[in-house]
């Protein structure tokens, strides 16, 4: 396969990595590394779904511990075990129904330029309000993954639906969401992480599913490539992260969506990149 194929799948799998797990949006910036790089089509479509492997992969290895923990104490009855279980899958639940139901709808509908640039900029000015709201004093609940109940779980994951809108963000819909109900930051920010194991999955695996014509044994080094280096560069996201949340606000992140928001309007106003490809 060209090595510079390769070396574009490498930096698309460093934008992902990156970007799946910040409250940003990982599809606005594949788009943008996409069009700059010269990679269109439907494969990179599939490609871009598969490399979000990656990132699940990630969390797999840094929370490695936990995972076993509860996978062995499922079937013995431990009640921290199903009780995590339950609440990954209640928060899990509303936006694949959703998803499901309405897919068509919101890559038909949904997926203008304009529609990502206001999800952009309208999720960075929640972002400021929910900071300013919790430097106010607002009350915090819930200070680890093991203080959620199962209706803060589905609180989180009715707010995680709001991400079915391009530009969004799932991680930022899910991260501010848990503040905004009661959630520290970290704790917030874990929630986050473990719901992106079924959403991200069930993604992947419905669309390599669907679109399993279009693949060949020829596209492995690329897909592998991006989703190697997606890992890679996810954990090292992954940990930064928590380290961040620890001591920092997301006004930075907030800030930045309102940026991004405003170029991908200025791009797509101009026709210098078409953000529907």
């Amino acid at each position: 396969m060209d090595p510079i194929l390769l070396i574009k799948a490498a930096l698309m799998g460093v934008v992902e990595g990156l970007t799946e797990f910040l409250p940003v949006s990982s599809t606005g910036h594949l788009i943008l590394a996409g069009h700059l790089l010269g990679l269109t089509g439907e494969k990179v479509k599939v490609f871009e779904v598969v490399i979000q492997t990656g990132a699940i992969l990630a969390i797999v290895s840094v929370y490695a511990q936990r995972i076993l923990d509860t996978l062995r104490g499922l079937p013995t009855g431990d009640a921290v075990a199903r009780r995590f279980t339950a609440n990954v899958l209640i928060g899990f639940l509303p936006a694949a129904v959703l998803g499901f139901l309405f897919i068509g709808v919101i890559k038909g509908v949904l997926f203008h330029p304009f529609v990502v640039a206001a999800g952009f900029i309208v999720g960075g000015f929640i972002m400021l309000w929910a900071e300013a709201r919790q430097a106010r004093g607002a009350p915090v609940r819930v200070d680890t993954v093991d203080d959620v109940r199962w209706s803060d779980a589905l609180k989180v994951g009715l707010i995680q639906c709001a991400a079915l809108v391009p530009g969004v963000s799932r991680s930022g819909a899910t991260i501010i969401g848990g503040m905004l109900v009661g959630y520290s930051r970290r704790a917030a920010t874990e929630f986050s992480f473990f719901l992106a194991l079924p959403v991200l999955l069930g993604a992947a695996t419905l669309d390599l599913y669907k679109n399993r014509e279009l693949l060949s044994m020829a596209d492995l080094p690329f897909f592998a490539t991006g989703l190697i280096v997606s890992w890679l560069s996810a954990w090292v996201c992954v940990r930064w992260l928590l380290r961040f949340v620890s001591s920092h606000t997301f006004v930075p992140f907030a800030w930045y969506r309102i940026a991004f928001g405003v170029l991908i309007a200025l791009t797509a106003w101009g026709g210098w990149i078409n953000w529907t490809a």
